[in-house]
């Protein structure tokens, strides 16, 4: 594969036209994963954690037409996500992040951004050093989750006066916890109690691949962001960016052979493929590229290899019998079972953008 991603073209043309196809099935409602014998979509009405990306979807399309109806389109879902500004979820950060990021200059994005950043700005707890993972989606308020982390750190950051401080603050919390606490390996989810302080939860588990992707695009969003300053040494987002490739399977020993596609849970080795991890640990690595360093044109090809290994294997074609540009194998929750091997929206979201990044249709550092 050469350096500017020749040959990649053809695979977000099939994820543009699989979203054209998705708009019409879904209407009104937000798609989350589809079987994978048919593309059927499950749906939800308000768009849980993943409307966003949905909507952010519909942007990217609307970028690469240019057609006014696909920015109608994109600029209606988007304005559905409004609700979700006054919700108590850390998620705010995925869903009205990258539900407004895609759309460039659109007016009304940009408001709907304004507003999320500033419901995040109040909802910082300066006891606990982090914006809590909420009660919106169930479970304890007082959560730390790397979930809660990706699109949060930019949305703060643009937040003005405090909000670039609270960003850092709000990753550097993360990661004393999530990855500082457990020397080589992650532990995604933590809750807070007066007595015993913060206690590990069991669900997600220390192998969920995903999670170190989310904190992985969480680290590599802060240092494209020279603002924000976290304490402690200068080097320690470096050093997390290198310490999550690793543990996600990019190191340079094994890569390309090795790990291109992690297990949902790195735990089970034999158990499903987790692809949408894949494609958010490559928009990260895209945008580790960004940042200058020794690094930077080695981020930058395993980035593009995990982007072709994608559209080559787990990509629907013509003559499937499938609906084109599903993009397989991804896994929402292999421990309960939920969608294994499905085509998931967040996964076709992040596949689709860092093809656009590497074609020069958007700027990945502002996404």
């Amino acid at each position: 594969m050469s350096a500017d991603g020749a040959g990649l073209g053809p695979a977000l043309d099939a994820i543009l036209a699989r979203v054209a196809v998705t708009a019409e099935a879904v209407g009104p409602r937000f798609p989350l994963y589809a079987e994978p014998a048919d593309g059927r979509w499950t749906t939800t009405g308000r768009g849980s954690w993943t409307g966003g990306f949905w909507a952010g979807l519909l942007w990217l399309r609307a970028r690469c037409t240019g057609a006014a109806a696909d920015r109608r389109a994109a600029a209606v879902c988007t304005a559905r996500l409004a609700p979700w500004v006054g919700a108590d979820t850390a998620t705010r950060g995925l869903i009205l992040w990258y539900g407004t990021a895609p759309a460039g200059d659109d007016a009304r994005a940009a408001e709907l951004q304004g507003l999320g950043a500033r419901a995040m700005l109040s909802a910082y707890d300066r006891e606990l050093g982090l914006v809590p993972w909420g009660d919106a989606l169930g479970g304890p308020r007082p959560l730390a989750r790397v979930d809660g982390v990706p699109g949060t750190v930019p949305l703060l950051a643009g937040a003005g006066g405090q909000g670039a401080a609270v960003a850092a603050a709000h990753l550097s919390r993360h990661l004393d916890l999530c990855l500082g606490a457990n020397p080589g390996g992650l532990t995604p989810a933590l809750a807070f109690d007066a007595v015993a302080g913060w206690q590990p939860c069991p669900d997600p588990p220390p192998g969920w691949s995903r999670g170190r992707a989310w904190l992985l695009l969480a680290v590599a969003d802060a240092l494209l962001r020279p603002d924000l300053a976290l304490p402690g040494p200068a080097a320690r987002l470096d050093e997390a960016a290198e310490q999550l490739v690793a543990q996600l399977g990019f190191i340079e020993a094994e890569f390309p052979v090795a790990g291109l596609v992690p297990a949902a849970d790195v735990g089970r080795p034999d158990g499903p493929l987790d692809t949408s991890a894949a494609a958010i640990a490559a928009v990260a690595l895209l945008k580790l590229a960004r940042v200058p360093g020794p690094r930077a044109a080695g981020y930058a090809y395993r980035a593009e290899a995990i982007l072709g290994r994608l559209a080559a294997d787990h990509l629907t074609g013509p003559g499937s019998g499938r609906p084109a540009g599903m993009l397989l194998d991804g896994c929402y929750d292999a421990g309960k079972g939920l969608a294994v091997r499905h085509e998931l929206v967040w996964g076709d979201f992040f596949l689709a953008l860092g093809l656009a990044a590497v074609h020069g249709i958007v700027d990945i550092t502002r996404v």
